[in-house]
């Protein structure tokens, strides 16, 4: 599929309409999705409405925006009006928003095509997309291996051009991680960059929203329209929000204006070798391309994971106390009282890993071992806040494998938590610490599946970590392969 701007080229000199882009996408999405089960609801008529509201526009010679007419996919844990949002969760399989998250506000006011909600690993918890309580998502390169996840829905959209570009949400790597093993570009922003309302919590803490495009250039579209401040976010930061998209130059600047870090926690003991080897190729092109490379230890980076599977359970198990079978959601009848509703209402809601998670959470928050867990995990996330804040005095963005493998095979993991929660030894410590990292091709490996790089920025500072990850993939061609997909 073309990039934002050359659709939008085609749309403006009329060589396409909206509404045949869009259906050729619609089209695209009942074609594989017998294959890949990427989406949970397609808003076919929606999407062509608001395709013929551009085309209109057009007629008239009014001029359009940069994402008018163009075809999005959206995480299902994003609220949209009138439309399912169940999280992948059975817990809220007839849950139908009355409002829009801030986020779909502003896509809407950005005249974007809407085609549909994505699937996810139940309430973003998962590696893998195969939590989700309704399907299991195949990877476009491979349908006999996973897209990752949680968002592995919107990244396999991408991947298969299903959608030009898509939403997520990052809470310990779920868009990062992803964008690796699908083979396209996924990006977190600093946490706050982007309004939360509206998005379902898991950790309120680390959850953050973010674009996935084949592009640098389409996620730094993607990102302009959503990011900026909202009152209805507590967390919501008020700063001015730069031309993203204007970041994405074809070439860096004078040699050594840009220092690159590479940590070297992430590399070594369970890193696959050839993972290993793309990425210390492409920090050789990165080289080559004029910025100043060193070596930095980040010393607390590995202790990211454990600290995360404290603090991220301990917030869901405050998040997820709401669906009890009262408010909304599913409700299961035979109960004698209110307690038994409540008990059989959620072992029926909700999924194996949701279960863990909140029985973990909730055993971290409890009297007699906060402080020994929780209020210790805390502690630990200062220390690894600490020590980015270190390393961004040595480098302007830090380099690290984006997962330690591929792809793995859908089933392999599933009775393994421990080895699943490995996948995101490399993303979650940047949610710890609130940081702005994006992922994007690197090369493939022997099998043919796609190796991602993650770029990590300092607060704030996603024009410059845009602005190099375009330079790096402009001085490749990683991102112009796609998955062989038979329609």
């Amino acid at each position: 599929m073309a990039s934002i701007r050359e659709l939008h080229r085609e749309l403006i000199n009329k060589e396409r309409s909206a509404v045949e882009m869009t259906q050729e996408t619609l089209d695209r999405i009942d074609a594989l999705e017998p294959q890949l089960h990427s989406f949970l609801h397609v808003t076919a008529e929606a999407a062509i409405a608001q395709a013929r509201r551009v085309d209109a526009k057009i007629a008239a010679g009014e001029s359009i925006g940069l994402l008018e007419g163009i075809p999005i996919a959206i995480k299902d844990n994003l609220c949209m009006r009138g439309v399912p949002t169940t999280c992948g969760s059975r817990i809220l399989e007839n849950y139908v928003p009355p409002y829009n998250a801030t986020v779909i506000e502003k896509l809407e006011a950005a005249g974007a095509v809407l085609l549909g909600k994505t699937n996810l690993d139940e309430f973003a918890m998962g590696s893998s997309t195969e939590n989700s309580a309704y399907q299991v998502t195949a990877n476009p390169w491979d349908i006999s291996r996973v897209p990752g996840g949680s968002s592995g829905g919107s990244a396999a959209a991408v991947a298969a051009d299903e959608a030009v570009v898509a939403l997520g949400s990052d809470t310990g790597g779920s868009i990062r991680q992803p964008a690796s093993f699908c083979g396209v570009v996924g990006m977190k922003p600093t946490y706050g960059l982007v309004s939360r309302y509206g998005l379902v919590a898991y950790a309120s803490s680390l959850d953050q929203i973010g674009p996935f495009g084949r592009t640098v250039e389409d996620a730094a579209t993607l990102l302009e329209a959503i990011a900026g401040y909202d009152p209805r976010d507590s967390t919501s930061l008020k700063v001015d929000i730069p031309h993203y998209s204007r970041a994405v130059k074809p070439n860096l600047k004078p040699k050594g204006r840009l220092r690159v870090g590479i940590i070297q926690e992430t590399f070594g003991k369970g890193l696959d070798p050839e993972v290993e080897t793309a990425v210390k190729a492409a920090i050789e092109v990165l080289q080559e391309l004029g910025t100043e490379i060193s070596v930095i230890s980040c010393p607390t980076f590995s202790y990211g994971l454990p600290t995360y599977y404290i603090i991220a359970p301990s917030e869901a198990s405050a998040n997820l106390a709401r669906y009890d079978g009262v408010k909304y959601g599913l409700r299961v009848e035979d109960a004698d009282n209110l307690l038994e509703m409540y008990e059989k209402t959620r072992a029926q809601g909700f999924g194996p890993e949701v279960k863990r998670r909140i029985v973990i959470g909730t055993y971290a928050l409890s009297a007699g071992y906060y402080d020994a867990y929780y209020l210790k995990a805390q502690k630990v996330r200062t220390l690894i806040c600490q020590d980015f804040q270190k390393a961004f005095a040595q480098a302007d963005v830090l380099i690290t494998p984006t997962s330690p493998t591929t792809a793995f095979k859908a089933g392999e993991k599933t009775d393994d938590p421990l080895s699943m929660y490995l996948s995101d030894l490399m993303t979650i410590p940047v949610n710890l610490a609130g940081l702005p990292a994006l992922s994007l091709p690197c090369g493939f490996d022997g099998q043919g599946l796609p190796i991602g790089m993650q770029m990590i920025g300092n607060v704030l500072q996603e024009e410059r970590l845009l602005e190099i990850a375009n330079a790096y993939e402009q001085a490749t061609l990683w991102h112009t392969r796609s998955p062989k997909l038979s329609v």
